[in-house]
Parts: C-alpha cells; structure tokens; sequence
C-alpha cells in the first residue's frame, strides 16, 4: 500500500488558539509550515465561552499582539461586545474583555491561515510522532499512514487526546462540541516515555435565546468608547452597536435540586478520573464548596449575531440532562428555557509540563516544541501566548538562534510559563494578576512599549510598526520632561479647575506634575491649565498619565526587578547533575535533575527547593566558578 510522504520545515499539530498562533508564526517567519486539525471547521473553535480577554487574559492578549501574534487582530474584527474590567481599581489590574461572534472567530482566523504564506492546512489525525536514535523530531505520522518530515514541530492538541463527555450518565467519546477525539497519539509519547496526565474541564448548556424572559436580568451594557485589543486596531474603527449581556443568579431551589441530585453527577460519583480547574468550577463544586452562600451570579452571553444560541456562564455542569433542564428552569428569567445544547464535562489527555524547557520545549525529545491546554494550562488566552513563544522558538531552533524566554518581569507570558514549567501543577493553571509579582509595570496598557522590540528582533514586528512604537515612547518622554518644568500658580483660574474635582484650591504655585498625582485629578483634568499642551493621542496621554501618578511605585517594582535579575543571570548548565553539589537534601537533588533550571532564580521557584538549598548550590557556585561559565 502507497503512503503519502511530504517534508515539511515545521509541523503544527492542533489548530485551536495555540495552533493557530504557533502555525502563523513559523510561516511568517518563512517556514514552510503544515498545520494539522482534526475538522478545518474546528479551527480557532471557542467550545467554552466565546469571549476573549477578562482579568488577565486581556494582559496576555495585549502581549502576544505586541510581540507580532494575531489574537488581537482577530477578537477585534469580530467582537459583539467589548468592556475593560476592574476600572474602579488601580491601572495594574485593569483587564479587557471582548464578547466575541463564535463562528465569525474561528471563520477570520482560518480566512488569515489560509491565505499566510508559507502555511498548508491538513485535516488529518497525526497519530504518532518519528525521532531518530539521538531523539531528534524527524517527523510525524498521521492515522492513515501518511508520513510528513519535518525538522521541529509544535504538538497543541488541546483537550482532543483520549476526550469523553459526561452528562450525567451518559459517556460520549468525543472532543468538544461532539467533535472527533484523537485517540491514537497518547500511545506515540507514552512510548518516547513523555508522562501523561489527564485533566478534566467543562461548560454550560446553551438556551435558545427567544425562551428568556429578559425582563427578569439585569441588562450588562457594553463601554460606551471601544478599547481595541491590538495597537494596530484604528479605535474609530471598533466603534459600533454592541449586543447586551445579562446578569441573573441562582436560588435555593437551584440548590436543592443539584444537591438531591450529587449522586447522579459523575463528577461526585467518582466516574471522573481528571482533575478539574479550582478558579472556573461548576455548579455542583459551587453549591458543595460555598454552601453558605445563598445565590451565584448568571450570565447570559450571545454566542453570535446570526444565531439565538445564548451561553449561560457560571452554570457549567455535568449532571444528567433532565437534572439540567429543572435546574436551569429556578434561574429568574429561564423559566421556561429550552436547552439547544447539554452542558457536558469533558475529560482528556495532557503533559506534565515539567518536561519542558522555558522554551516549551521537550528536554527528552529535541525539536518537538508544545502549548496549550495540552500542557496543563486552561483558557483561549494561555493557549495562544504559549502556542506564539513554542510557534517562535521552533523557528528560532531552526535559525540557530537561541530561544526567547520571557522572564516573569517582562510579561505576564513569562510568569506563565515559568510557572508551567517549574511548579508542580495537580490542575489545568489559569493565569491571575496575582500570580505577577511586578503587574505595576507589567499592565496591559503598556504591551506594545515593553514587548515591540522583542516582537522586532523575532521578525514578527515591521519596521514601521517598530518605528511607531519608538516614536510613542519619545512622546512620552518628553511630555513628562515638559510637564515636569511647568508651574501652575494660586490664580483664579487654577482655583476653578481645582473646585471642579473638589481638589484642595493652591496657596501657592505647585509643579503641575505634583498637581497629576493627587488622587482626584489627571493629566486629562488639568488640560485647562496648560495651553501649550500638545496634541497627543489617547493611548500616549495615557501613559503619560499613568508614569506620572504612579512614578513612586514604579521605581520601587524596577528597583525589585534589579534584584530579581541578579538571581536570572546566575545561569545553571542544562546538563548539570546536582548529585555532586554536598549538602543538598536529596528531595532538592531530585527536583532540580528533573526541572533542569536555567538559573538559580528559577531553582528557586522549584516546590521542593528550599531557600537553604539555594545558599548551598550558590556556595557551590562561587567555589567551582569554571563549571558554570
């Protein structure tokens, strides 16, 4: 029988988020490139909630736009409705989020793969990985015996490998949405000896829109001004009518009914064998784990502008079918809904992330990069910002570059990664602002100032976007210069301003950069005050603002930085045994042969490794200097 052999730079296994993004950069980096789905109407699919950004996702969001990736792009050309969250709060925490057309998504997404250069689409299963005796990717094999070559390739398979959904007692053996699972994989990495690890996730129904009784929510509007996810988005261009959301909340009857009803949930039945994600529970782990609270926030979120298809967020679930229909029907306003789609648990296939290098790299297997929900990570926007870094340092590995490693006090990307990979992660890891030891200097507003240049260097980033960007910075630089010469009197006209804000009126004349920092006032405020104010755009005043009023605190994170960087630039070798290092408790020995960390500040992050451990592996350092140069 004749087989089908092709060769192939790079092979992009999975064309959800991470795919997607991996497959774009190696083809625009000028790699001929295959990327692999299991249906091409699955790609860039949303099967949980179609929105993009929220609480630190929008950060991530903004630095994969920044570094040259197309998230951004995409959420922005196709967003129903757009808000930034947590304005009340301090900028650190401000986070975008989008409502996004479903179909409209995934269908711009697969328009821009399909016409990149470079870039082929196979719908195919690849059902095994080929290395050669060193342990070098040459290849991957698909299930009709196809054979494609290849130099590196990027495994995103998302929650496909090995997937079942559960709705009660109902056990269906497909991937998300009813699609086709892969299930022959897991065999192939299993055999390179790659561990495996099997996590759980899961979402909502899906009620026709027509049988809600909207009266009954709380309608949730929309920013009246659009903020576009990507610094290349024209702002004009993304203002528009957008739909609404709705906010409504469960009830004791809700409770009742899936408390009687535990029994019959495969997730407290004890047919689940994956561990699910603690930050996005569903509602049986939400009625068990918050007993004391007496209702849980609804959301009802369109799916898209050409369908009624309404998500009902909050209410993921995977008890059985008649379960959902009477616990679903207590929710004001659902009273009598009808479910188009069963919300359903889905289990699947994923890797011990600790096998990869910070590059997303497999230490056993050389070339065979990875991201995504498959390396232990949940949500569209973690996929995505692993599936651009593992996308870049499979070309860079083929450039003979070294790889691009984000540190945590360059990007939310970095602390991402260096989580998966160092930590020990028992459940799907979903980003958090908290999880960002430096979010005041590392907020979503300034991506594009902190990460161009990266996304230049790469070659994802043009020259002109790369010039705009320097240019931005001088005018930041030099309105802050400028404001910082400027005085403002105790005259008659600052008084006025000053009473507008309820601002504590002059005695005397004070720097107008002193007068940004107080609490009630901005760099918007103050206009009025300063006729030779140049004309800056939104996102340059901005930061303009943003610099200035937090210029304390800032100094005080870069100053942390400083520190932080001497501990990254003490580098460890890859292939260093710690066995030799007298002194190291044998639970330390063993965690850093298994983790191989880059740098002793990485070691020190290791769950294991003690802060005595590192004084020891240090003094060793300083002792044996030759070994580590």
């Amino acid at each position: 029988m004749k087989h089908i052999h092709e060769a192939y730079d790079i092979c992009v296994v999975g064309a959800g988020h991470a795919g997607c993004e991996a497959a774009l950069a190696c083809a625009r980096l000028g790699f001929n490139t295959v990327l692999f789905t299991i249906s091409v109407d699955s790609i860039a699919l949303m099967p949980c909630n179609p929105n993009i950004g929220g609480s630190s996702k929008g950060h991530l969001v903004r630095e994969i736009d920044a570094l040259g990736g197309e998230m951004g792009k995409n959420i922005d050309k196709t967003f129903i409705q757009s808000k930034m969250l947590n304005k009340s709060k301090g900028p650190a925490v401000h986070s975008l989020r989008a409502q996004a057309d479903k179909l409209r998504y995934s269908t711009e997404m697969r328009r821009t793969l399909e016409n990149t250069d470079n870039l082929t689409i196979r719908q195919a299963e690849v059902a095994e990985i080929v290395t050669d005796d060193d342990n070098n990717i040459i290849g991957v094999k698909t299930l009709s015996g196809a054979y494609y070559e290849c130099k590196a390739a990027v495994l995103c398979t998302g929650t496909y490998l090995n997937a079942r959904c559960l709705t009660g007692e109902m056990v269906v053996y497909t991937g998300p949405n009813g699609l086709q699972a892969a299930n022959h994989l897991t065999d192939s990495l299993k055999a390179h000896n790659v561990e495996i690890f099997r996590f759980k996730t899961g979402t909502p129904a899906r009620i026709d829109g027509r049988t809600i009784d909207y009266s009954k929510m709380e309608p949730q509007y929309g920013d009246e001004r659009v903020v576009p996810f990507s610094f290349t988005t024209d702002p004009e261009s993304v203002q528009k009518e957008q739909e609404l959301c709705y906010l409504t909340y469960t009830n004791e009857k809700t409770h009742e009914i899936i408390r009687a009803n535990l029994d019959r949930s495969p997730l407290y039945a004890g047919v689940i064998e994956g561990t699910g994600p603690r930050y996005c529970p569903s509602i049986e782990d939400k009625v068990v784990r918050f007993a004391d609270k007496e209702r849980h926030q609804i959301f009802i979120e369109p799916e898209g502008l050409d369908t009624n298809e309404m998500y009902v967020g909050g209410m993921s679930s995977s008890l059985p079918e008649d379960v959902q229909i009477d616990m679903y029907r207590t929710v004001p306003g659902l009273e009598n809904a009808k479910i188009v789609k069963n919300a359903y648990a889905i289990e699947y296939d994923c890797i011990n992330p600790n096998q990869l290098y910070s590059s997303l790299e497999f230490k056993n297997i050389h070339g065979l990069f990875s991201g995504g929900q498959f390396i232990g990570s949940s949500g569209y926007e973690e996929a995505g910002a692993q599936g651009l870094i593992a996308g870049i340092n499979a070309a860079r590995k083929l450039q003979g570059k070294e790889p691009l490693i984000l540190k945590r006090s360059d990007a939310y990307i970095g602390v991402l990664i260096d989580d998966l990979v160092t930590k020990e992660n028992h459940e799907p890891y979903r980003m958090m602002t908290s999880r960002a030891e430096y979010r005041l200097l590392l907020r979503q507003d300034n991506a594009d100032l902190r990460l161009s240049e990266i996304g230049h260097e790469v070659g994802l980033i043009s020259d002109e976007r790369y010039e705009y960007v320097l240019n931005k910075k001088k005018l930041i630089a030099d309105e802050i210069e400028r404001l910082s010469t400027i005085v403002i009197g105790a005259n008659k006209k600052a008084q006025e301003v000053l009473s507008k804000y309820d601002s504590t009126p002059l005695n005397t004349g004070t720097k107008m950069i002193e007068l940004i920092r107080r609490p009630e006032l901005n760099y918007d405020a103050l206009a009025p005050l300063d006729p030779e104010r140049p004309d800056l755009s939104d996102d340059v005043r901005e930061q303009v603002n943003i610099n200035i009023k937090y210029s304390g605190y800032i100094d005080r994170q870069f100053k942390q930085v400083e520190q932080f960087k001497k501990l990254e630039g003490k580098k460890l070798p890859v292939d260093f045994s710690y066995d030799k290092v007298y002194g190291l408790r044998k639970e330390a020995v063993q965690k850093l042969n298994n983790i191989k960390p880059l740098s002793i500040g990485q070691a020190s992050r290791i769950s294991g490794v003690s802060p005595a451990d590192i004084s020891v592996l240090l003094v060793y350092m300083e002792q044996n200097r030759n070994e580590f140069k």
